[in-house]
């Protein structure tokens, strides 16, 4: 087994015993930190840092230099598996991702390969690799992967979308079509998740950023049916550990208790659910990960420690919660509030531990 320093991140996943709320923050290497403009700048594009292995290493280990977060998660893109598929991926100067192909018919879902994450994706296990040996046991790796929903959102609509109205008219004028394509992407995710695993991460993620679009029927069979999939098939077990599995659906507090019911050990909040009433229904379950507003590091340090005080006693005593975002940073916040964050949640977090 792999000694780890600090292994809080994983024990709260496990809703094991802890000293103190571990803290990390989804997009924590990001656009909010000068260096991190600076590695993106060198590389030349946001793809070309994703393939740099070394540069990829340096981004995710930036933040950790500045604040005292409790693991570090894989820099890299949800993208990662339909640009690999020959979809035509690509970053414009201010715009979202765009796909030169997206898919129309049936036999693009037909002619859609699985990639091998040790070929087609060898650049992310290299990066996996690189972390672990540079993080030298002081904090777990986070390895992560889109949800096949949430891929699928891009890969019909070429590009990101605010109706989703391509992939709806295919789900329901094609339900048959869209299984295939969503069938298609579970599988190519649990083996590059598996391999994440493999090369070194101690814990993985599942993003379903688009999951709330979705209306409730349609959520548990085009989503959530797929991410059940998934964990079934993930190596729950490597190196002598357990490898926690952490669902996370933007807007899927209506779904908590079958997101549960996937045998996953926790599950992210965002910050429209209280993690008080989270807890009540899936918290003897899972473990909780959540769920402040992104928007508040813009507040003074008052009142970062005030929701940071708000969360803590609304989650309660005892293990099981990891405190993050309830999304992802933003990159225009005062790169000072991230470590009145952290700090307050490591201090304030004691009397809950006792």
């Amino acid at each position: 087994m792999t000694t780890l320093k600090n292994d809080r991140y994983l024990k709260a996943l496990l809703r094991e015993p802890v000293d103190m709320t571990p803290v990390w923050m989804m997009r924590q290497a990001g656009r909010y930190l000068p260096e991190y403009k600076a590695t993106r700048a060198q590389a030349g594009d946001f793809m070309s840092l994703c393939r740099n292995a070394e540069l990829a290493c340096e981004v995710t280990l930036q933040p950790l230099r500045r604040y005292a977060l409790d693991a570090a998660i894989l820099f890299s893109d949800i993208l990662t598996i339909p640009d690999a598929m020959g979809l035509g991926l690509s970053f414009g100067a201010g715009e979202g991702p765009k796909f030169a192909k997206p898919i129309e018919n049936k036999s693009a879902v037909d002619n859609l390969p699985i990639p091998d994450p040790e070929q087609e994706l060898q650049y992310v296990m290299n990066a996996v690799r690189t972390i672990r040996r540079e993080l030298k046991g002081e904090v777990p790796l986070i390895g992560f992967s889109g949800s096949p929903w949430t891929l699928a959102t891009y890969m019909v609509e070429g590009g990101s979308s605010k109706a989703f109205t391509k992939i709806k008219k295919m789900l329901y004028t094609q339900p048959h079509l869209l299984h295939s394509l969503l069938d298609k992407l579970a599988q190519s995710v649990i083996l590059y998740l598996n391999a994440q695993i493999k090369a070194g991460a101690q814990a993985v993620m599942i993003f379903d950023t688009w999951g709330g679009v979705l209306a409730h029927r349609d959520y548990l069979d085009f989503s959530l049916q797929y991410m059940h999939q998934i964990v079934d098939g993930l190596i729950r077990e490597h190196d002598g550990r357990k490898v926690p599995v952490t669902l996370f659906t933007k807007g899927g507090g209506l779904w908590l208790e079958a997101m549960a019911d996937t045998g996953c050990d926790a599950l992210g909040l965002d910050w429209t659910v209280n993690i008080a009433d989270a807890r009540a229904r899936v918290g003897h379950k899972v473990a909780l990960q959540g769920n402040m507003d992104p928007s508040i590091l813009y507040a003074p340090a008052p009142r970062i420690e005030q929701e940071v005080r708000s969360i803590l006693a609304d989650f309660g005593q005892g293990s099981g919660h990891v405190f993050n975002l309830g999304h992802g940073i933003h990159q225009d916040v005062p790169v000072e509030s991230p470590k009145v964050l952290v700090d307050s949640i490591h201090q304030l977090s004691q009397a809950y531990h006792k």
